[in-house]
């Protein structure tokens, strides 16, 4: 009798989903100011969605066991756009007002004995409703986000190919890339790009969100980041600091062991394949220089890149540093080339050149001040001898351009 009972309370339901779904409809572009701003289109959907869940819903009233998956279900009827077109607290917005209506409405268009056992099933199908409307929105936010890594993947690869275009930099806005960091984060932004190049981390629980946390850090350092694992090396595009390799030093644990190479700044995306060859370079000849700091700035690795077989640090050493040197008389070359064929010694410099100890000393100093390398310092004199010998190969006559 029970049975008999409740198909009866089902059927008067199910002749009143019309006007339920009407109400609804009407309830929605009364109580929702953004639900009228919407296109015919979506609004169209949006109601369709709402006759969906009505309809769904005396299913479910009529045979819960038989129809647990309504719930779900009655999301089906919208496209993939639909998350994108409202958001979650817009949704669940949309249940509630819906729900409202029903509690309303119900009462006039059925008997009042029903009205008790349609309230009650109404509280437990909006309670999965709210589970189904969050599983949608956190289905499409992980498609989003595979869909991301995909696109900001092809952005650094066309970065380190020398690809980028307009079409690049669309894609990385999308991404919210804007290349001059994020206000009030405690350093001044800049437009400037700099490429930087380490091995990957190992492949651990939790290492598919090493994007993430690079970009977040990246963020909190006043920087933005477009992050992509290549291999066994893990790439960074940043943008917005004037001090990269400060900034890496905060990004350095989300790479594995070895070397960190930051490639020099470009001024923006679109020549940031400047800055990516140094780094991949760097990168490739870091282990020639064990004691080298971490993160290093690929221009510290010149001499390693140039007897790696890297021809921009070849003429980068030959044009920067040789060069000056030969200028006017030649005499600060002929200095640095005999005191580093002394062993770096003063006096031995000065008794080879027939000269006072303190002339040679001058001549030093200003070989550091045009060049940027300290003779006297061990580091630079190896880039000196590297850079004079390269000048001497691709420059043989003091005064003739680089080849």
């Amino acid at each position: 009798m029970a049975a008999k009972g409740h198909r009866a309370r089902a059927e008067r339901l199910q002749n009143a989903t019309g006007a339920l779904a009407t109400a609804a409809t009407a309830a929605m572009d009364e109580k929702l100011p953004w639900f009228g701003k919407l296109s015919a289109q979506d609004r169209s959907w949006i109601g369709l969605v709402a006759q969906s869940g009505i309809t769904a819903f005396v299913d479910w009233f009529r045979d819960p066991d038989a129809h647990s998956s309504m719930p779900t279900r009655m999301f089906g009827s919208a496209p993939r756009e639909f998350t994108r077109v409202i958001s979650l607290h817009q949704t669940v917005d949309l249940v509630r007002t819906t729900i409202e209506m029903i509690e309303n409405t119900i009462g006039d268009l059925l008997p009042a004995d029903d009205i008790p056992f349609v309230h009650e099933a109404m509280n437990r199908y909006a309670r999965e409703v709210a589970f189904a409307a969050a599983t949608v929105y956190a289905q499409a936010a992980e498609l989003r986000g595979a869909w991301d890594a995909r696109l900001e993947a092809l952005v650094v690869d066309s970065v380190i190919r020398g690809e980028a275009d307009e079409s690049v930099r669309s894609r990385a806005s999308a991404l919210g890339w804007t290349g001059s960091g994020t206000a009030g984060a405690g350093t001044a932004g800049s437009g400037e790009v700099a490429v930087v190049v380490g091995r990957a981390p190992s492949n651990e629980p939790g290492s598919t969100n090493v994007a993430d946390a690079v970009r977040h850090a990246a963020r909190e350092a006043g920087a933005d980041a477009l992050c992509a694992m290549q291999g066994d090396r893990l790439v960074i595009v940043l943008g917005g600091t004037s001090k990269p390799v400060e900034t890496v030093q905060t990004l350095a644990e989300f790479f594995g062991p070895g070397p960190i190479v930051v490639g020099p700044l470009v001024p923006d995306l679109m020549a940031a394949v400047t800055s990516a060859r140094a780094a991949v370079a760097g990168l490739r000849a870091a282990p020639a220089w064990p004691g080298a700091p971490r993160p290093v700035h690929a221009d510290e690795l010149l001499p390693e890149r140039s007897l790696s077989g890297d021809g921009h640090a070849r003429r980068q050493l030959a044009t920067d540093v040789y060069g000056p040197l030969t200028m006017g008389d030649g005499v600060l070359l002929d200095t640095v080339s005999t005191y580093l064929d002394s062993g770096g010694s003063i006096e031995g410099t000065a008794r080879a050149m027939f000269i006072h100890p303190n002339t040679v000393r001058y001549r030093l100093k200003r070989v550091g001040e045009i060049t940027g390398y300290s003779p006297s310092n061990p580091r630079d004199s190896f880039t000196l001898r590297v850079a004079l010998t390269l000048g001497r190969l691709l420059n043989p006559e003091p005064g003739a351009s680089v080849l």
